[in-house]
């Protein structure tokens, strides 16, 4: 079984539609694809609706979920949540409160980068996001068709776009044991996604993944292309510690990443574990 539980498509900040997600999971040879947008679950629908016309040698399964934008003591950090209710109330708010601050937070992005005298334009960066959740890739993007610079990754530096960097504006984000126990009030299932990803910026200490754990936490993401062999390592150890499941995924955004589909995979039981801990959805088979 292939099975790959992080992947973004045009409701957030992928290149693929959620139908052009669902098609190519199912071209790579997946056999499960969890929809992972970024605070929000507008791909679901069409996701699903694509299950029904898909034609693979094996039928795909599709995993529903969100990446949540969490900080904790000043480090952002992004919770992996899968198979909850979208419609409970209380998750549904603070969902939207996330949201909501992308628009703003991505104008005052841009006119920062102006002041720094990049021309770029808020109607640019609004067409290439479309109908998607605005954010940093799509203004980096809209950096390098300026040729301001050579890549999307370029962007995110203390240059530009980096947590530190000199365009950067903070975004809401949960309080991530606000987090989990939404999500578990959701009948979902929590994973911390990246969370040794340093290049990304400050990482979660390990006493906070401990007292995740205790407050909930279902996993880590350890197996992800930002972790080394040595932080896959340790990530091991630390979810062996605690008690907690170890996924592995793609963390898939189409074009503007390198990454393909299925790069990184998570085992068959530790995904089964996920959907029987899960009350809140079931995954949706393409039969």
């Amino acid at each position: 079984m292939r099975i790959d539980l992080h992947t973004h498509s045009t409701a957030s900040d992928g290149t693929d539609s959620p139908a052009e997600l669902v098609r190519n999971a199912g071209a790579a040879g997946l056999d499960v694809v969890a929809l992972t947008d970024h605070d929000t679950v507008g791909g679901y629908t069409e996701a699903i609706a694509a299950l029904a016309g898909l034609e693979t040698s094996a039928p795909l399964t599709l995993v529903t979920g969100a990446e949540l934008s969490c900080r904790i003591d000043g480090i952002s950090m992004h919770m992996l949540a899968y198979l909850f209710d979208p419609a409970e109330p209380e998750l549904y708010r603070e969902r939207e409160l996330v949201r909501d601050d992308r628009v703003p937070r991505a104008q005052g992005m841009v006119t920062r980068l102006r002041e720094l005298g990049v021309p770029v334009t808020w109607e640019q960066v609004a067409r290439i996001a479309g109908d998607g959740s605005v954010g940093r890739p799509h203004i980096a993007t809209a950096m390098v068709d300026l040729g301001v610079v050579g890549s999307v990754s370029e962007a995110f530096t203390g240059e530009w776009l980096a947590n530190d960097g000199r365009a950067y504006v903070p975004k809401h984000e949960l309080d991530p044991f606000d987090a989990v126990r939404l999500v578990k009030g959701a009948g979902g299932v929590t994973v911390f996604a990246h969370p040794g990803a340093h290049k990304r910026g400050e990482t979660v200490p390990d006493e906070v993944i401990g007292a995740l754990a205790a407050a909930g936490l279902d996993g880590l993401e350890v197996d992800h292309v930002d972790h080394d062999p040595a932080t896959r390592a340790r990530l091991r150890l630390l979810a062996a510690e605690h008690d907690l499941l170890t996924t592995g995924s793609s963390d898939y955004h189409g074009d503007r990443k390198t990454v393909r589909l299925g790069e990184c995979a998570t085992d068959p039981e530790v995904y089964r574990e996920i959907a029987r801990r899960a009350t809140g959805a079931v995954p949706i088979s393409a039969v």
